[in-house]
């Protein structure tokens, strides 16, 4: 290259940079011109912009042996952006047509729950990332509040319990002569009785039967929903006073300052410290039930055991073939979580191995029969005083 060209061409690049340096403070000087609210408008439309951008992580990737190895507050999720702060503003939209001015804050944790004394609400961490609840169906064989429909159930019924906490309701005489005592401790397990129109009925499992506290937060669930809806479901039933109550209590506090404004968050997923093996141990434990391990006599009924059908398959085999849509059918029929579902089955799959049982005849006709057996020993445990629902 030429001397007169080097020389050019520094010429150039030093024009542009002095062009450059004449532009800069003009921009700043447009910029610095834009009225307060614009500015503010600009960064909220970023803040939003950057939050709706899913999140890339590293353990998205990862084996499920070892995601299970990670520490929960290390996996870095936040409900920003997420679907599931849609089904939050949803339920805020809901309060804010019933005229309720409180809106609960929400947070992520390891489950849901709303604290006592907190007008707040948790989350499940599971619920802010598609990897996460994968491994929540393959840990507990479905996801709470895994689709838009459940999620927004859900919330409503932590909800209520917010507005519990909010108002302090539980210390009014009227709560506690319709609903009882909320100082009533939590119980391990509960015997729902499933034809009882003494509650509504809105999360599965007879949920509203378990204790005082849930019973109202079902009932203002239900509430929540428009007047008409309810007051036809629950015609003729005493839970229809208690719908009455809730109705006439939100009109009463629903423009009143809260009692209790904290907005402190119990156990955030940012200072839960255990590996996610150890939470998903420990929730499997929670929701393990003792069932009888005796179904010879109803197993014999479907199976033969016969010498003459041993080169038909083995029963054991069959039902490990079609558990999952057995399991999934019950579990819409009597609304028991598949995981407790799942520890009937593998007893009987256990018996149905050791006596050599075989599966002869119409394999849909073994699957629909299997399934009512399930049904019935679920719907037996419901009544029985011998076992009940984990809480």
């Amino acid at each position: 290259m030429s001397a007169t060209r080097r020389t050019g061409r520094r010429e150039t690049v030093a024009k542009r940079r002095a062009h450059a340096g004449r532009r800069v403070p003009a921009r700043r000087d447009a910029k610095a011109k834009l009225p307060r609210a614009a500015r503010s408008r600009a960064r909220a439309g970023r803040a939003r912009r950057t939050a709706a951008q899913p999140r890339r992580f590293l353990w998205a990737r990862s084996s499920t042996e070892q995601l299970l190895h990670l520490r929960m507050r290390d996996l870095g999720v936040r409900l920003e952006g997420t679907w599931v702060q849609k089904c939050v503003e949803e339920v805020y939209g809901e309060l804010a047509r019933r005229g309720i001015r409180l809106r609960p804050h929400v947070w992520l944790s390891h489950d849901w729950y709303s604290p006592e004394g907190v007008p707040g609400v948790a989350i499940p961490f599971y619920l802010a990332h598609p990897r996460l609840m994968r491994l929540e169906r393959r840990q507990m064989l479905e996801v709470e509040g895994g689709t838009h429909e459940e999620c927004v159930k859900i919330l409503r019924h932590e909800f209520g319990h917010a507005i519990q906490h909010a108002y302090q309701l539980q210390r009014r005489r009227q709560w506690q002569k319709l609903f009882g005592h909320s100082s009533q401790r939590y119980p391990d397990v509960y015997q729902p009785n499933p034809a009882s129109r003494r509650f509504v009925q809105h999360l599965r499992l007879y949920y509203a039967q378990s204790h005082p506290d849930e019973d109202f937060a079902e009932t203002f669930a239900v509430w929540l929903q428009p007047r008409a809806i309810w007051r036809k479901r629950y015609a003729g039933w005493p839970a229809l006073r208690k719908l009455e109550y809730v109705d006439a209590l939100m009109e009463e506090i629903r423009q009143r300052r809260p009692d209790v404004r904290t907005r402190r968050r119990v156990d955030p997923l940012g200072r839960i410290t255990r590996t996610l093996r150890e939470h998903y141990d420990e929730k499997r434990e929670q929701y393990s039930v003792s069932y009888p391990d005796i179904y010879d006599r109803d197993l014999k009924r479907l199976f033969s055991d016969l010498p003459r059908h041993r080169r038909f398959e083995r029963a054991s085999r069959f039902l490990r073939r079609n558990r999952t849509e057995i399991r999934r059918l019950v579990s819409r029929w009597t609304g028991e979580y598949q995981f407790t579902l799942e520890q009937v089955m593998r007893d009987m799959i256990g018996r149905c191995h050791e006596l050599k049982f075989r599966a002869v005849g119409s394999e849909r006709r073994l699957k629909m029969d299997f399934a009512v057996l399930l049904t019935v020993k679920t719907m037996h445990s419901l009544y029985s005083r011998r076992s009940g629902i984990a809480l």
